[in-house]
């Protein structure tokens, strides 16, 4: 067996030295040969982690049997990302064990298996709460600016959506009737050609229901 040890600290005045010690005893006791040691000193949940970016890499390579970790708050960023990356390496059919948790994803441990189900079920509830608050955030903003008290954390009161692009709509319609394309209307102004076609079939549409408006009074 080819041990991958992966070991984390959250600040630079703090050392890996107990993690990778008790994980070198942990391999040398099973007589796993030790293919490399991974180290981030590094915090945040969103910071990036070139010790494990080099881990799984050398995982994809096949060049890991199994990975080793001290604790699983060590490994993932988060919840989800915890529960992505140890897929990954179930499909790579690589080994993961947190050594002081009794987490292990090896198929005869049905409590390591266990366990990784449990966290796949709290990753997607999270996830789905997180859905849940966005979406809820969205239509509170949409209540409030259709009854006029939105504000934007600019202090404008914006509507939801991107915003339009800013283009010569008039310019637009004149190429067109010159016989341009739509794609190189589009290009000449600089915006997409769907956008082009969209707004400009908008403003033919209001045209249309001006003149029928006028005809009618």
């Amino acid at each position: 067996m080819k041990a991958g040890i992966y070991a984390r600290v959250s600040t630079a005045d703090q050392n890996c030295h107990m993690q990778l010690t008790d994980l070198r005893q942990y391999c040398a006791t099973r007589g796993w040969d030790v293919y490399n040691e991974y180290v981030d000193t590094i915090s945040g949940a969103k910071s990036s982690r070139p010790g494990r970016d080099t881990l799984m890499k050398d995982v994809r390579a096949r060049r890991v049997d199994v990975v080793l970790v001290w604790k699983l708050d060590r490994w993932g960023r988060s919840l989800p990302d915890t529960v992505v990356t140890l897929q990954e390496l179930a499909s790579a059919g690589v080994r993961f064990i947190c050594t002081t948790q009794g987490l292990d994803t090896d198929n005869s441990n049905p409590m390591g298996r266990a366990m990784l189900g449990m966290l796949q079920v709290f990753a997607q509830f999270e996830r789905d709460m997180i859905n849940e608050r966005v979406n809820a955030g969205v239509k509170r903003y949409q209540a409030e600016h259709a009854a006029g008290r939105a504000r934007s954390k600019s202090g404008k009161n914006l509507p939801i959506g991107r915003p339009k692009s800013i283009f010569r709509e008039d310019e637009a319609i004149r190429m067109r009737a010159e016989g341009l394309s739509w794609r190189k209307i589009a290009k000449q102004l600089g915006v997409p050609e769907a956008t082009v076609r969209s707004r400009c079939a908008e403003n033919r549409t209001a045209d249309v229901e001006k003149t029928l408006s006028k005809q009618v009074a």
